[in-house]
């Protein structure tokens, strides 16, 4: 029978599968719903890159006046404080999310997201009035942190709860896609702005006030991007797993299908929530140090230019999307732990030899490392939505994947750039990244090893997603002899009825 996390009780099922439990999903629907998500991970990303290629310059206009090292350290605090919000953020909208319903919190992120970006373009500068300039920043980096710990775990939540059980690698996978695709029109974005504006107006021009212009480009995005999470449908399993509890008040405390917040997660959950913690911090530092921290690393460690550290990085962020349905798809078929231990044990391999290369200098050079560093990437961030999710029950689902996401993150993801660089400056050792990334690599790869493999299950405390009427037929069969299957952990005495 299907792998279960091994704190999870198991009682009698209450009848057998039949075709009408089968959640079986139209393929425009499910396109409709990744698209839908799609666009706010876009969205989030291009803000993360804007302000990555953007610390040098950021730190030039809001800390003027200060010790330039320092300067740098107290703008990368920016990025840092902006996750270090994220578990409160998680908290507070993951619980609401299992009780209301993932797309009403995934509108709100994504509104909140967008006007907190598009203001720091209109922000008064330390020429203005001061050191204090670096408050306002600040703290509209909290409220973009504070959106993104509803954002991302309810995004992941959404697009798991609406994939087929058999493909769900393949259609998550899209969901980082847009991440790294909105991340590589970031930087593109500076680049292009910084080109532009220096050949027109001069070299100072980025600080004189161009670096506006890529966070203004939020409003327009920003725009399109709301106006599609407000015509989003509800995923059907979290309609039908709200149906359930509903039906079954008396359902024991422990159960999967009973509703917790985050103090109810820790107490029934924490086993699996410290190995996801420990499989995202992995998964994050690497991400952050090949996307927010190497413009830093390349300006300050290696000589590069601004500009030249961003057009390097855009091809590498490119080629990696397009391989991530790919890397889904493999998940698929050889199963999520698997292609995560090939993440894990190529970012303890790969890490040092990389760094090594990227010091030469060269622009070729540097494309090479990043594409090493790239790598182990791409398999952690492609497996993202479709196995965090499937670790814990739908009832619960959001709040556990807010919690136990955005802790990471804030702990161990968005402190990357600030901790590698004050590592480097602490040791004068360049490599001190790589040994960063290692650490995490090797407490992941034990992580992984312990986990239950969720690939072509159906999500915990959920019916079987397929993506036909045939599909669930067959399903139904052959039900008694599926592995895959497990009618212990399934809401099955709600009334059938008509879905799509």
């Amino acid at each position: 029978m299907s792998e279960r996390p091994a704190n999870i009780p198991t009682r009698p099922p209450t009848r057998r599968l039949q075709v009408e439990d089968v959640v079986i999903v139209d393929t425009a629907n499910l396109r409709r719903a990744i698209g839908g998500t799609s666009v706010g991970n876009f969205m989030e990303w291009f803000d993360i890159a804007v302000y990555g290629y953007l610390a040098t310059t950021m730190s030039t206009v809001f800390t003027a006046g200060m010790d330039a090292t320092w300067g740098l350290l107290v703008t990368l605090l920016g990025f840092a404080i902006s996750f270090l919000i994220r578990p409160l953020g998680g908290i507070v909208l993951g619980p609401i999310g299992d009780r209301i319903g993932r797309q009403k919190v995934l509108f709100f992120t994504m509104a909140l997201m967008a006007v907190s970006t598009a203001l720091i373009g209109v922000l008064p500068t330390a020429g203005q009035i001061g050191l204090w300039a670096i408050l306002p920043l600040y703290l509209l980096k909290l409220l973009q942190g504070f959106s993104a710990g509803g954002e991302f775990s309810g995004a992941t939540t959404y697009v798991a709860e609406f994939s087929p059980d058999r493909s769900r690698g393949f259609w998550t996978s899209m969901l980082n896609v847009a991440s790294y695709l909105g991340f590589a029109f970031g930087a593109l974005a500076v680049a292009g702005t910084t080109y532009l504006t220096t050949h027109l107006w001069g070299e100072t021009a980025m600080v004189d006030g161009a670096w506006r212009i890529p966070f203004l480009l939020a409003v327009p995005l920003g725009v399109i991007t709301v106006w599609i999470r407000a015509r989003l449908p509800e995923t059907p399993s979290f309609e039908i797993a709200d149906k359930f509890q509903a039906e079954r008040p008396d359902e024991p405390e422990d159960s999967i299908f009973v509703r917790h917040g985050v103090l109810g997660v820790l107490k029934h959950h924490w086993r699996i929530v410290l190995l996801g913690m420990a499989i995202v911090s992995a998964e994050l530092t690497v991400q952050y140090a090949l996307t927010s921290y190497m413009p830093t690393y390349l300006e300050t460690e290696v000589g590069v230019s601004g500009l030249d550290a961003s057009l390097a990085t855009v091809p590498i962020l490119i080629l990696m999307s397009l391989s991530l349905p790919f890397i889904g798809m493999l998940s698929d078929r050889i199963g999520r732990r698997r292609v995560y231990l090939i993440g894990s044990i190529s970012s303890i391999v790969l890490m040092i030899p990389a760094f090594m290369i990227m010091q030469i200098g060269t622009i070729w050079a540097i494309m090479f490392a990043l594409l090493l560093v790239a790598f182990p990437t791409a398999c952690f961030v492609g497996l993202t939505a479709a196995a965090l999710p499937a670790l814990f029950p739908t009832a619960s689902r959001f709040a556990a994947m807010a919690f136990m996401y955005n802790t990471s993150a804030a702990f161990f993801g968005g402190t990357t750039p600030l901790f590698s660089q004050a590592l480097v400056e602490a040791t004068g050792n360049v490599y001190m990244p790589a040994f960063y990334i290692m650490f995490f690599a090797a407490v992941a790869t034990v992580a992984i090893i312990l986990i239950p493999e969720s690939a072509k299950r159906p999500l915990l405390g959920s019916v079987p997603v397929v993506g036909s009427r045939a599909e669930a037929e067959e399903l139904v069969r052959g039900q008694e002899s599926n592995e895959h299957l497990d009618l212990n952990t399934m809401p099955l005495t709600v009334v059938p009825s008509g879905r799509g």
